[in-house]
């Protein structure tokens, strides 16, 4: 198991605690995977992500894990509309579908023998590995942009964390991350950078797969930032292609706030890379990402499946929220605004109200203000 830059291929050991190619190519993980028996796991008595192992980083007898999890995956799938799905991460133990890949990326820590750990985050991943890292008693430094939603900040010190809250935009804070990192060669457990943490992502589109009876939707509706979840339907996509229990990937329809929506510009203009944008405010401050890091590789990922890009409006957005808190949903700002997508979507293409979808609520209203 390793990393591997996405620019020259050079490969690094985990253990060499980089984060980033001497090229200044990101990294991806590459290692020997298993193809899922999906109606094993389907009856499996254990209900979290972990009973798909065969297909995560892990040897069946690690056990590193076993003290950390929380029992996080296995969220219900929710029927909103004729063929509409809402799958509800927020039934996670720290009410987002950032634990998915926080348990994974903080096992591994452990694993590894790491002691401490630096994360940046805009609220809900920065929750996650501080969670997760009390479990694995792992000392944690979350660095969170100053005007984070005091809950989210709460919710993050009560796990025991370090907060270091940082002036300026969400860019500002993940280059103070960054700095103390290079200054000290501590762990670097980036939902961004670090590639471990979509092996827990990917898990969302198994469960789906299961939940409706081992086949794909036709499309996902997927919020974007740095894209952290729509990574991990890409190796997930693929995964399942190579082991012949899909005949396609789904399409994938992205979801942006208008006010901050570089990749969206990036798509519509047909550019391969994505060009940072002025972040213009936005309700939705879980996808506010003006410079995203891994812009070349979703939008690669976006094309691939035939799917599209969208910025959803501020009204669309708080409306969004409105709609389903009625039908009994009380989600984050931000997760409104896949809701919001989705209605946009069916706008622009009209035939998609026929097709099944399913899109994430992907953390609890209680979140936000």
């Amino acid at each position: 198991m390793e990393y591997k830059c996405v620019e020259c291929g050079h490969r690094f050991s985990l253990e060499s605690n980089a984060w980033k190619c001497h090229c200044g190519g990101l990294l991806n993980l590459q290692y020997e995977k298993k193809p899922i028996d999906f109606e094993a796991t389907a009856i499996s008595k254990d209900h979290s992500l972990w009973k798909y192992i065969d297909a995560l980083p892990f040897q069946k007898e690690d056990d590193c894990w076993r003290n950390i999890t929380m029992g996080e995956g296995g969220t219900p799938l929710l029927q909103i509309g004729q063929n509409l799905y809402a799958k509800a991460d927020y039934y996670m133990p720290t009410l987002s579908f950032k634990d998915r890949g926080a348990a994974i990326l903080v096992a591994m820590a452990k694993k590894l023998g790491v002691e401490e750990i630096v994360a940046d985050s805009s609220g809900n991943a920065g929750t996650a590995i501080a969670a997760y890292g009390a479990r694995a008693g792992i000392r944690c430094h979350v660095f969170v942009p100053a005007s984070s939603s005091d809950k989210k900040i709460k919710q993050i010190e009560a796990h025991g964390a370090e907060i270091h809250k940082t002036p300026g935009s969400r860019e500002d804070t993940a280059k103070a991350a960054i700095d103390m990192v290079e200054s000290t060669n501590m762990f670097y457990a980036s939902h961004i950078y670090n590639p471990l943490f979509w092996e827990g992502t990917k898990t969302y589109f198994y469960e789906v797969f299961e939940q409706l009876n081992w086949k794909m939707p036709d499309a996902f509706i997927i919020p974007v930032g740095n894209g952290t979840l729509l990574m991990g339907a890409y190796i997930a996509f693929k995964e399942m292609l190579s082991w012949g229990v899909i005949d396609r990937m789904p399409r994938i329809l992205a979801v942006q706030a208008e006010n901050c929506a570089p990749i969206k510009n990036a798509f519509i203009s047909n550019k391969t890379l994505v060009e940072p944008c002025e972040n213009k405010g936005t309700l939705a401050e879980g996808i506010a990402i003006a410079a995203p890091a891994r812009g070349a590789e979703i939008l690669k990922a976006v094309r691939e499946t035939h799917g599209d890009i969208i910025g959803v409006k501020e009204q669309s957005i708080s409306s969004a929220r409105q709609v389903l808190a009625n039908k009994g949903i009380y989600v984050e700002i931000t997760s409104a605004a896949n809701y919001a997508g989705y209605l946009d979507y069916i706008n622009k293409y009209p035939e998609l109200e026929d097709k099944i979808v399913v899109l994430p609520l992907t953390g609890a209203g209680i979140k936000s203000n």
